[in-house]
C-alpha cells in the first residue's frame, strides 16, 4: 500500500501471467463417430477448486455425457473428474451434475433449436479445455447416427483417406 508517495505498478516479473493458447484436457472421439454435428458452442464450467486441480492433472472423462436444460439453465450431466488425490474432507462428487455458462441470448437460441425440432437433437461435449487460464467445454448440438449411417461415413473417410494418398504419390512422381 502507498499512502505517503503515488503507487507505481509492480515489475512485469511480478505479475501473474495467464496462459495463452488453447491446453486441450479431453476429447469425446466416440461423440464425432455416433453424432452428425450441426453446430458448435464454447461455454464455461462452475467448478470447484479440487475439480479444477484434477482437470489440470487431465483426469476427466466426457464418455456418457450430455447437456439438459434445468429450469431455463444448461446443465452437464454425467461428465466424471475423478477425485483430486491430495483433496482432503473439501474434495468433490466426480460425477456430479455442473452449470454451463453461456450467454442467455446462446441459452434461449439452443433451447429453441432442441425444442423446434425435437428429434434426435442433443447436446453432446466433444471436448473439454483450459482457454486463458479458465476451464471450457465445446458443447455440440448433434443428431444422433444410425448405424448405416456410421458404416457410410467410415467407407467415405476411408476413401477419402486413400485418394489424398495416390494425390500425394502422384505429386511427388511415384507410382505404385
Amino acid at each position: 500500500m502507498c499512502w505517503s508517495r503515488p503507487c507505481r505498478p509492480a515489475p512485469p516479473e511480478v505479475v501473474a501471467s495467464r496462459q495463452t493458447g488453447r491446453q486441450v484436457v479431453a476429447s469425446n472421439r466416440r461423440a464425432r463417430h455416433d453424432y452428425d454435428i450441426l453446430k458448435t458452442y464454447e461455454a464455461g464450467l462452475v467448478l470447484a477448486g479440487t475439480e479444477v486441480k484434477s482437470l489440470r492433472e487431465g483426469r476427466v472423462s466426457l464418455v456418457d455425457a450430455f447437456a439438459q436444460e434445468l429450469d431455463g439453465e444448461l446443465m452437464l450431466h454425467g461428465l466424471h473428474i475423478a477425485e483430486y488425490g491430495y483433496g482432503t474432507w473439501t474434495n468433490h462428487q466426480p460425477r456430479r451434475t455442473r452449470k454451463l455458462l453461456l450467454r442467455r441470448v446462446e441459452i434461449d437460441r439452443i433451447l429453441t433449436r432442441l425444442r423446434e425440432d425435437g428429434t434426435g437433437l442433443t447436446l453432446v461435449p466433444l471436448s473439454m479445455y483450459f482457454a486463458g487460464g479458465w476451464a471450457k467445454v465445446e458443447l455440440a448440438l448433434a443428431k444422433g447416427r444410425r448405424s448405416y449411417d456410421k458404416r457410410q461415413a467410415l467407407a467415405e473417410r476411408d476413401a477419402n483417406r486413400e485418394i489424398a494418398r495416390e494425390f500425394g504419390r502422384h505429386l511427388k512422381g511415384r507410382r505404385r
